[in-house]
């Protein structure tokens, strides 16, 4: 069982280091077929969790879907790289790791079983926590960078617009036909 929990923590691992590999390289066909790979894995180690009884076949059949849930958001991720996806997996790891904790609780009593889901409580709240705000954090980083754009295009305008006053200003002080090439030069140098 402990090799099978450890092939699908090696498969969710694999999955977030070649994030960014995956993302660009990823087909609709490729996606599906390491979905099936997380269902089959999970089958697997629900099964295998058969041979438990008690609250060490709770904590089994918890470890179970919870990895399985963990490398599902990690595969979406992967697939489709945003801030949102990205989020679900954060929270989707918190609380597979509030689900075993809180069976872990089960095997305690009275008030060490209360302190017990009061810290798995707290632990996934906190995890839930950072999740949103790295998510807000990116949507924040998302609208400066495009207010920063679209005031560099702005300056960028504006400065052409005072460049080109001057030109025609300068040409302003000419006449005739070297007045006419100098305005002409001035608008196709200031695309005007």
């Amino acid at each position: 069982m402990k090799t099978l929990n450890i092939n699908v923590l090696a498969l969710a691992i694999s999955l977030a280091l070649s994030a960014g590999a995956m993302a660009e390289s990823m087909s609709k066909k490729q996606y599906k077929s390491l979905d099936k790979n997380i269902d089959a894995e999970y089958k697997l180690a629900k099964k295998g969790c058969d041979s438990l009884s008690g609250n060490a076949e709770d904590i089994c059949e918890a470890e179970a879907k919870g990895n399985k849930n963990i490398a599902s958001a990690q595969l979406e991720y992967n697939y489709k790289p945003t801030a949102k996806t990205r989020y679900k997996a954060l929270v989707a790891k918190a609380d597979a790791d509030y689900s075993v904790a809180t069976q872990k609780c089960d095997d305690k009593d009275g008030n060490a079983e209360d302190v017990c889901v009061k810290e798995a409580k707290a632990t996934k709240v906190q995890a839930t926590g950072a999740a949103e705000t790295q998510m807000t954090t990116s949507k924040a980083k998302a609208v400066a960078i495009e207010k920063s754009t679209d005031a560099r295009k702005d300056a960028a305008t504006d400065t052409r617009d005072a460049d080109y006053a001057v030109a025609k200003e300068k040409c302003d002080a000419l006449a005739g036909d070297t007045k006419d090439l100098c305005m002409s030069d001035a608008k196709v140098h200031f695309d005007r």
